[in-house]
């Protein structure tokens, strides 16, 4: 008996020894995972402490005025395109150190004439600077006289380096280079490091084991955010340079990005999937996913092959909070039986052949050679871009979803927890010490966080936090710098990270499409809610949209957000499903559930009509 006792707290003190070893140890046990090269790749930014941000998660001193002080120097902006608030602990860790890490390297192997985009997050809710290359912190209110920045520019060290590493990632643009080692060493190697963790059987494994689960795939999701960033650099790069040529030439981002349809056939595999079980149901009519399987072995092979790529992955948002296919029946079901008999490459690519032909005449005949050569290599990183999120990011959260569940299973059973859900509130390094020794926040403390980050959700944050950054003239800047220099503004306006005009009408955006469309306007909170009160042809209001929202979009007529722009998830998507949209309208949500709506994506509004 005490040979075991001996022998338990052995096991328990390698688990805690892994978990709280040096930065140095942990970046040696995840090299030498079959994941090497990619944690090589996407090393741990030793800038960002890994250990304990608990007195972050503290629930807010007053909720009736909250304190929104600015988390850092500069000028922060609301981004709600991917976290609308209430954001998890472990999500906010990953992300505050994910983005700025991965952002930092790319920016500094391309030569852009920034030092990193930064994340920090206040009250659950996403905020990002763009960190200046140089007095990173400091506030500067005021821009010095153009000649300073002019010869600050070109003489400073740091802006010389830059320009040379600019103009080489210009006139050679790597993102071609990026792709093929993309397609053939890192989604490969990711997608099998993944699956070994879906594979492990949670209930089966002893509390220390699933301790090493969770501390290896911690420290997996926290490479994998790093080089989810990295890669945007090399994926969003050349379609924000494309959109930022166009725009110089007069050219609508709504109407460039027609150009980029059917680039990006990991956003058509899933609907490709469903379509693909739909026929092979025939003519049966189950009513559960239970009969749906029932119906032959072949349809019962193809939703487990589904599943197998798409079950474990997040579907109802990004955080931890969101809910994994596998936890969404009622969805996959639906998702089947609404999935069209086929899907239509064909007719997307022709699409987008006589979109560029229309939008290259508009180019002044000496520039058409720069406008192919842009297009070209935002189609080439179109398909990248749209895996990587899923891939890199989505599917392995999901995954620590589910083992965070089973971890808060076993501390209801002691009584250290209300819920198992609740497993979901614990920080990056608290999930260890309590599920092995107890040793953590209360029962109270987690009930409290969850209560908090509730209330947290509801609150109405302020757009942009800290004082006003005025943004230097690009045109000051070198050359190589000041196309560089437009390239990052404009992916994060079109992607809607900065904070909207209020100026301007609220229910107004981005178009897309050529027509116009008049339903009945179906506000969403969620994919659940949407399929289960749209029917088909309605208009679909939400903040913003995750991957879930395919199945919905495939059957709404339209499409509304309050937040995102012409490059965020949502325009991709209507422009690949042939319906209008309007993104990035910030009055999107005071639009009655129920009324009947035009959605203009020519006019770029959406007009309530009754």
């Amino acid at each position: 008996m005490d040979h075991r006792a001996d022998a338990s707290r052995q096991r328990r003190q390698q688990v805690a020894n892994h978990w709280l070893g040096s930065l140095e140890a942990r970046r040696r046990n995840a090299t030498a995972r079959p994941l090497g090269r990619v944690v090589e790749w996407a090393e741990f930014n030793e800038s960002e402490p890994l250990m304990s941000k608990t007195e972050q998660l503290r629930p807010s001193e007053s909720a009736s005025a909250p304190d929104w002080s600015a988390p850092g120097p500069g000028q922060w902006s609301l981004d709600r395109s991917h976290y609308p608030g209430g954001t998890t602990p472990i999500s906010q860790w990953l992300i505050e150190s994910g983005m700025e890490s991965g952002m930092r390297r790319v920016f500094g192997e391309l030569g852009a004439p920034v030092g990193a985009i930064s994340a920090r997050f206040v009250h659950g809710f996403m905020y990002t600077r763009t960190v200046p290359l140089v007095g990173a912190n400091r506030s500067a209110t005021k821009l010095p006289p153009a000649w300073v920045l002019k010869v600050v520019s070109r003489v400073h060290p740091e802006f010389r380096s830059r320009t040379r590493l600019a103009a080489k990632a210009l006139g050679h643009p790597p993102g071609r280079a990026i792709v093929k080692r993309w397609t053939e060493e890192l989604k490969p190697s990711i997608t099998r490091r993944n699956r070994e963790f879906a594979a492990a059987d949670l209930p089966g494994l002893s509390d220390a084991d699933l301790a090493l689960h969770c501390r290896s795939l911690l420290d997996h999701l926290h490479s994998m955010t790093d080089l989810h960033f990295w890669l945007h650099g090399y994926d969003l790069g050349p379609i924000a340079r494309y959109v930022a040529f166009t725009i110089a030439h007069g050219i609508p981002t709504s109407e460039a990005v027609t150009a980029l349809s059917g680039a990006s056939p990991s956003t058509m595999r899933p609907r490709e999937q469903l379509s693909a079980i739909r026929r092979a149901i025939g003519d049966a009519r189950p009513s559960t996913l239970h009969e749906l399987r029932e119906t032959s072995p072949s349809v019962s092979a193809l939703i487990d092959e589904y599943l197998v790529e798409h079950g474990d992955t997040l579907v109802t948002g990004y955080d931890l909070q969101g809910l994994t296919l596998t936890e969404l029946p009622e969805t996959l079901f639906d998702s089947i039986m609404r999935a069209p008999s086929s899907v239509d490459r064909v007719a997307a690519a022709e699409q987008a052949a006589g979109a560029a032909q229309r939008l290259r005449v508009k180019i002044p005949e000496a520039l058409r050679g720069g406008f192919d050569d842009r297009l070209r290599d935002a189609r080439d990183v179109m398909d990248m871009r749209d895996d990587n999120g899923p891939t890199v990011f989505e599917h392995p959260v999901g995954l620590l979803r589910r083992s965070l569940l089973e971890v808060g299973r076993r501390l209801v059973v002691r009584g250290l927890v209300d819920r198992a859900e609740h497993g979901i509130e614990l920080a990056h390094d608290e999930v260890v010490p309590l599920l092995l020794d107890g040793h953590g926040p209360t029962r109270s403390d987690l009930a409290q966080r969850a209560a908090s980050r509730l209330a947290d959700s509801r609150q109405n944050p302020p757009h942009v936090l800290g004082p006003i950054e005025p943004v230097p003239p690009a045109g000051l800047l070198p050359g190589p710098l000041a196309e560089f220099a437009t390239t990052v503004q404009t992916a994060m306006v079109e992607l809607g990270m900065l904070a909207p005009d209020t100026a301007r009408d609220p229910l107004s955006g981005t178009g897309v499409g050529t027509t116009s469309y008049r339903g009945r306007a179906r506000r969403s909170d969620s994919p659940e809610q949407a399929i289960e009160e749209m029917e088909y042809g309605d208009v679909l209001i939400v903040r913003a949209t995750s991957p879930a929202f395919n199945v919905v979009l495939s059957i709404a007529g339209a499409v509304v957000t309050a937040h995102g722009g012409p490059m965020s998830h949502a325009a991709v998507l209507a422009r690949e499903f042939g319906i209008a949209a309007i993104v990035g309208a910030p009055g999107a949500l005071d639009i009655p559930d129920g009324a009947m709506v035009e959605v203009d994506p020519v006019a770029g509004v959406v007009r309530i009509l009754s």
